[in-house]
């Protein structure tokens, strides 16, 4: 709806429907994950794109309430190229942050190597959307999980080749959010994940 493609998400009305990744949802998650992993952290990074327009407020807003609870502090870095995300990462380390948010954004997917990597060389915990950005290297990933995501677009195809109208097939939301913990990035960063943490795990890479 904040693209204005839908009118609702139960009457898309128009000519567009389609399956919604909750992105703006996860913000406070992804933040406690990271203090439910490093409980004395007390500075944490969120990474946004700022020349992405589609951002929810929503996203940060969650991060905000979440950090408040805590009684951390919140340092928003914004990057949209490799440059920008470089010197981000330098700054946000000079100052102290103990762990980054990457938000979820088209941008940081096409960067995930130059993320992770950076990740590994500044020695800082991180957290990402993507299944796929822990298998690359990174720490953590809490979000949708793509595979349903395409398989839910899918149906929605051939619903709609079969005369359907899109404006009466409400949007789709996850049903099934995957937590995936990267065990060879911790041992590389010099963390011990906590049983409690693995346990909520979907996947543990070993």
């Amino acid at each position: 709806m904040q693209a204005g493609l839908v009118a609702s998400i139960n009457r898309p009305g128009g000519n567009a429907t389609g399956v919604s990744t909750a992105d703006r949802l996860l913000g406070g998650k992804h933040l406690g994950l990271l203090h439910e992993l490093l409980p004395r952290a007390q500075r944490f990074a969120l990474l946004i794109n700022p020349t992405n327009p589609l951002i929810p407020e929503s996203y940060v807003a969650e991060v905000r309430a979440a950090a408040s609870t805590i009684g951390a502090q919140i340092d928003i870095f914004h990057a949209s190229n490799n440059r920008e995300i470089d010197a981000a990462y330098a700054t946000l380390v000079q100052n102290g942050v103990n762990a980054i948010m990457v938000s979820p954004d088209g941008l940081y997917i096409t960067r995930r190597v130059q993320l992770v990597t950076l990740e590994a060389h500044y020695s800082l915990p991180a957290i990402y959307t993507f299944r796929e950005d822990a298998v690359a290297g990174g720490l953590m990933s809490y979000g949708a999980s793509q595979a349903e995501q395409c398989r839910q677009t899918g149906l929605y195809v051939g619903r709609v080749l079969n005369g359907e109208k899109p404006a009466d097939l409400p949007v789709l939301f996850p049903t099934r959010v995957e937590f995936v913990i990267n065990l060879q990035t911790a041992r590389l960063l010099g963390l011990t994940v906590p049983p409690g943490v693995l346990a909520i795990a979907n996947e543990v890479i070993e």
